[in-house]
């Protein structure tokens, strides 16, 4: 596995915010989105390749009955299937962060889906504008994550105007019920989330969705390790 950092912190979104959790951050993705808050996992790829074994070893010693894997994209790395298996038969509760664009039989207690919506394209690079917008859409493998694990979606919201994509993303999924969709503010500043705090929560509230705080960003910053 191509890892970039293994550490203990907090879960920062969605349903299990404010968790104590062991973080296994893997390296590498197939998308490039222009906001990324780990750029050192897409624009600027880095870490090491390590078995996975080794990094289930790691995620033990830090003591964290919750784990999460992500990334990057973790469902690039051969390795994430086994570890998710090893760390769920040991006992762990397993959170994948994922865009929800590659498919791996993976096990995990909680699918952390985010699908990428078309502001997400990068906007200075033409060659990665086309690559990533022929990937960010896969809706067969949501429809199987959907159907096969618990999960939640979060959508990262820049304009106001990403609500209508939003919806209409959502119209192609019956299933999903409202309370599993979470809207995130982007940005990588305490001060850019709280710009956009009020009209995502008016939104949020009048669709029954619900909203996730970048709890990771409000207390440290943006910076690996949180």
């Amino acid at each position: 596995m191509w890892i970039a950092e293994v550490f203990a912190s907090i879960q920062g979104e969605g349903q299990f915010t404010g968790v104590p959790s062991a973080f296994v951050r893997t390296s590498g993705c197939n998308l490039r989105c222009w906001f990324c808050d780990t750029p050192e996992t897409s624009w600027r790829p880095r870490g090491e390749h390590r078995e996975w074994q080794d990094v289930a070893r790691e995620v033990a010693g830090l003591e964290c009955p919750h784990v999460v894997v992500t990334g990057g994209e973790p469902m690039l790395q051969p390795g994430v299937v086994p570890l998710t298996r090893e760390l769920r038969e040991r006992g762990y509760v397993v959170t994948i962060e994922t865009a929800g664009t590659v498919d791996a039989a993976v096990e995990a207690d909680l699918m952390s889906i985010s699908p990428k919506l078309g502001n997400s394209t990068p906007r200075d690079d033409l060659t990665w504008a086309n690559r990533h917008d022929a990937r960010r859409d896969a809706p067969q493998v949501i429809e199987r994550w959907i159907g096969e694990f618990d999960y939640q979606l979060k959508f990262v919201v820049d304009r106001p105007g990403d609500v209508d994509e939003v919806e209409a993303y959502l119209g192609r999924f019956a299933a999903v019920e409202p309370e599993r969709v979470w809207l995130m503010p982007q940005g990588v500043t305490s001060e850019e989330i709280a710009e956009r705090a009020g009209w995502i929560r008016e939104a949020a509230d009048s669709r029954g969705w619900r909203v996730s705080p970048r709890l990771q960003i409000e207390l440290w910053g943006n910076r690996p390790g949180t």
